[in-house]
């Protein structure tokens, strides 16, 4: 126990000695805190559209000022002709065309069915998915005014009830992206930095040449092992705190659930990812080698976490593949602890993986840790 401490020791001086690390550590994860959550957003609140009107009737005018009305969306022109309106869409002036045919509101008084065209910029399939669905909730919801109105003054059509629809939204009631956002940057922040620094760590002293100090002297491989792992998953710890506290501060983030709980799973996530830190230190003999390895393996890991798009849309082998992704198991906790109040016994099977998985690594890094001198 004291040969660990000893380490510990030294592995805190060389940290708070290293002036590039500390600001690593305590000032970068807040800055990119800031950046990422409102940065890495998924909602479109400046749809450019143009609009060419063939009816200009009252009817069509009620059509165009729903989207006006809408924080969505801003009309930049109006044009008398399709072929000038998708020449906006390739000089990328435009995002959206919406076309309002000839005869709408006489169509609609006869009881037919009219369109409306909209036709869609769609280079980044994700904002037309997105464009295609605000416009039609929007069309919906005036083509159900409409309707409604039009049932009122006609003679010919019955009176009938409307199906009144109203909607609530469990654990984000706000749909406040943020609350969305945050826990899940908080798990990149964390990972990064835990990984990175856990790895390059090693694999500087085997540049610097002490490393060789350390393997002659008596200290066995799971002390060597603990005294590198431990500082970091503290750090890793104190980090999480931190962002939380930010989070909390400044996207007045939620804490529906136990802390404990979620600091628990941390520990266990810590050690899982600090070992994946260690395992590739050792396997490794420069810093531009390690840090190769861990973007690799950081990029596969972030794209198929959830952060961005949800795991269930993947195809299914992706989701197979997903079960060695530690960011998906911390991100889920991570949300359904603050967001939902999720316990100890909602997460039972994540703290079983994560505990197999973090067992499994770390034995790896033990084992393939080698005392030469």
């Amino acid at each position: 126990m004291r040969t660990i401490l000893y380490i510990l020791q030294k592995e805190f001086i060389q940290v708070f000695r290293n002036k590039t690390m500390l600001p690593i550590i305590f000032i970068l994860p807040l800055v990119q805190l800031i950046i990422l959550v409102y940065a890495a957003s998924l909602e479109l609140k400046d749809i450019k559209m143009e609009v060419v009107d063939f009816d200009n009737s009252s009817i069509s005018r009620e059509i165009i000022s729903g989207f006006q009305a809408s924080p969505f969306y801003t009309i930049t022109d109006f044009k008398h002709s399709v072929d000038e309106a998708e020449k906006s869409i390739i000089d990328n002036t435009a995002d959206v065309v919406m076309v309002i045919p000839a005869g709408i509101e006489k169509d609609l008084l006869n009881g037919m069915s009219p369109g409306v065209q909209f036709q869609i910029d769609a280079i980044n399939g994700m904002t037309a998915g997105l464009i295609n669905s605000y416009s039609s909730q929007i069309l919906m919801g005036i083509n159900t005014k409409l309707s409604a109105r039009l049932m009122r003054f006609s003679d010919q059509v019955p009176q009938m009830k409307q199906i009144e629809i109203s909607r609530r939204f469990w654990y984000n009631a706000g749909l406040n992206y943020k609350h969305y956002m945050v826990p899940g940057i908080l798990v990149i922040l964390v990972t990064v930095i835990g990984m990175f620094l856990t790895a390059l760590n090693i694999v500087r002293e085997k540049e610097m040449g002490t490393i060789e100090q350390i393997n002659v002297t008596p200290i066995k491989k799971y002390q060597f092992m603990m005294g590198k792992l431990i500082p970091f998953l503290i750090i890793g710890l104190f980090e999480l705190a931190l962002g939380l506290t930010f989070g909390w501060i400044v996207f007045d983030l939620p804490f529906r659930g136990s802390l404990l709980v979620l600091f628990a799973f941390a520990f266990l996530y810590l050690i899982l990812v600090l070992g994946f830190g260690l395992l590739l230190s050792t396997i490794s003999n420069t810093q531009q080698q390690v840090m190769f390895m861990s973007f690799f393996f950081l990029l596969v890991f972030i794209l198929m976490s959830g952060l961005f798009t949800p795991i269930e849309t993947m195809p299914h082998w992706a989701q197979q593949v997903n079960i060695i992704n530690p960011f998906a198991y911390f991100m889920k906790v991570n949300r359904m602890v603050l967001l939902k109040g999720s316990g100890f016994a909602d997460l039972t099977k994540e703290f079983l993986y994560i505990g197999i998985y973090a067992t499994v690594v770390l034995s790896f890094a033990v084992k393939y840790y080698r005392k030469t001198v």
